[in-house]
């Protein structure tokens, strides 16, 4: 059977205006803010008019370690959305916009992929409704604004070499990681060293997707330390006084955008921090937007298990007030294999013992899930290589682990596929058994926090950290951060700090490299191990296959 591409189900969509999604939702035509007749934000006025109607069920979709294999987590969220509307229930999507970095380097599109996909595609992978370009913006302002203080006196008395905030853009170019700025005289400022973030990697970022609304986003940008004084006392961007440009840049930014699947069902696209370097997930305000005009929200957390529901639950859950109904975690015979030791050249070839022992990264991250409380429901996601005694040992190790394994079928049958998993997890969401509680309490000391992580979630030995790495932790505590939770940006591919460790390896160090305050997004973020905040391209960068066909369409995207 030959299956179209991604790109070309995606063109023969039938989309519907956007005003009759937002219809669906009971979104009137005047609180929409249309981009073309496909894609609209919604107004701030409206959403403040929804803060009295009670929440529908949280549904949060997330994955194993991600294999060269590829697990689908979007695709999955996208299709268990369609399949929840498919049986009759009221249920709107709630993902990350994609960031160009990823597009031109080695990911490729992130809005699914078959027949559960998020449309327009293009204008989703590429600028969409600009919210990046506002991020970047507002970020490289606040950037201007510290080199201009100091050009211009110093009047805080900034410390030139403890100026922490670094600038940001949004694609992947490693020659920027380190720089030096105010070369050329007198007249450019004074030179210092400083270096680029991808724009995901922003805590201006973060703070647009925890934010509430536009007061809290500009007391949120207030917060953020800019740099220290040579008496060590910290310098904000309220000082800078930059923290009112700042949200009028991100005024249209902080509304969300709705969209729709192939199957004409609404879906909410609205932020993007990555999971490995950020916290991962959807904004706040598009989520709670969701929850009250739905019955269930599908939304998703990045990478793994590990890092983005870790961080959906640690972080986002704690600070909005969030609490899952049940979490979604996707798994594939293939990445089961090539945990299980199978090379990717080998993975269409039966070998049910390589899946056998593949599944034990799946029963960590089930453990882990479970940790927290909320109950678990695992979605297979079917590929055309899978044999019946490969999806049944799968079935077997999860019922072993205490869950139920169910194999989907969307990415070639669309929400006929997935209707068995929309029916339990419906069941499960409804049926009132979470008891939510995050990992650690505010109150425990930072290190003790990322510990915490390390211990429950990796499953380390010890937390790796020098003397100034944790003198620097006692001293946010005593400036009074101490409640914060924790960031961590580690490496995806592994429990551990090495991209190379499959399976769920036990008895591990995890080195902290730096630690950096982020006092406006409201987390201390940990780099572990060899993680980079501003990505490279890999030696054949996907930018090489991308362009315009004779028809005026793009190739080579997706």
């Amino acid at each position: 059977m030959t299956v179209a591409s991604d790109i070309e189900i995606a063109r023969a969509a039938k989309k519907k205006p956007i005003r009759e999604i937002g219809d669906r939702l009971g979104i009137p035509e005047d609180a929409l803010l249309p981009f073309g007749h496909d894609k609209a934000k919604i107004s701030a006025e409206f959403i403040d008019g929804l803060k009295d109607r009670p929440n529908g069920k949280l549904i949060l979709v997330t994955a194993i370690n991600p294999t060269p294999a590829g697990e689908g987590k979007t695709t999955t969220t996208v299709g268990l959305g369609d399949g929840l509307n498919a049986i009759g229930k009221k249920a709107a999507i709630c993902i990350r916009e994609a960031s160009l970095g990823p597009c031109f380097g080695m990911k490729g599109g992130a809005a699914g992929g078959g027949y559960a996909q998020v449309v327009p595609m293009e204008d989703m992978n590429l600028h969409f409704t600009g919210d990046f370009h506002a991020i970047t913006s507002a970020h490289n302002l606040l950037s201007a604004m510290i080199d201009n203080h100091i050009y211009w006196g110093n009047e805080l008395e900034i410390d030139q070499r403890r100026v922490v905030w670094r600038r940001v853009m949004d694609m992947n170019d490693r020659a920027l990681r380190d720089v030096v700025t105010s070369l050329g005289g007198v007249a450019n400022g004074f030179p210092r060293q400083g270096g680029f973030d991808i724009t995901v990697a922003s805590e201006v970022m973060a703070i647009l997707c925890l934010a509430t609304d536009l007061a809290d986003l500009q007391r949120r940008l207030g917060d953020i330390i800019v740099a220290y004084r040579r008496d060590r006392t910290a310098i904000t961007c309220r000082e800078i006084k930059a923290d009112g440009a700042m949200t009028v840049l991100l005024q249209q930014a902080m509304q969300p955008n709705i969209v729709q699947t192939l199957e004409n069902n609404p879906a909410f696209v609205h932020g993007g921090p990555f999971a490995n370097i950020a916290h991962g997930c959807n904004s706040v305000i598009a989520t709670t937007t969701a929850l009250k005009l739905a019955d269930y929200v599908v939304t998703e957390a990045g990478f793994g298990a590990d890092l983005g529901a870790e961080k959906f639950m640690n972080i986002k859950c704690r600070k909005a007030g969030l609490s899952p109904d049940c979490v979604v975690l996707v798994a594939t015979i293939r990445a089961m294999k090539m945990n299980g030791g199978v090379t990717k050249d080998n993975l269409g070839s039966e070998n049910v013992d390589a899946v056998r022992d593949g599944c034990e990264n799946l029963g960590r991250h089930i453990g882990n899930l479970k940790s927290f409380g909320v109950p678990v429901v695992v979605a297979i996601n079917h590929f055309i290589s899978d044999t019946e005694a490969e999806v049944a040992a799968v079935k077997d190790y999860v019922a072993s682990q205490g869950a139920e394994a169910y194999l989907c079928k969307h990415w070639a049958d669309g929400s006929a596929g997935i209707t068995e998993l929309a029916t339990r997890v419906a069941q499960v969401a409804d049926s009132g058994v979470s008891q939510f509680a995050p990992l650690y309490r505010d109150e425990l000391p930072l290190f003790e926090k990322i510990e915490a992580i390390a211990k429950r979630i990796y499953r380390a030995d010890e937390v790796l950290a020098d003397k100034k790495i944790r003198d620097q932790l006692r001293q946010w505590e005593a400036d009074g951060f101490g409640d914060l939770p924790i960031c961590m940006a580690k490496t995806q591919y592994s429990f551990t700090t090495d991209p190379n460790l499959r399976g769920a390896p036990r008895g591990h160090s995890v080195p902290v490299r730096e630690v950096r305050l982020s006092a406006g997004a409201g987390f201390v973020v940990v780099i572990c191990g060899e993680i980079m905040t501003m990505p490279g391209l890999p030696r054949v960068p996907s930018a090489e296959a991308i362009g315009l066909n004779d028809a005026g369409q793009i190739e080579g995207l997706f």
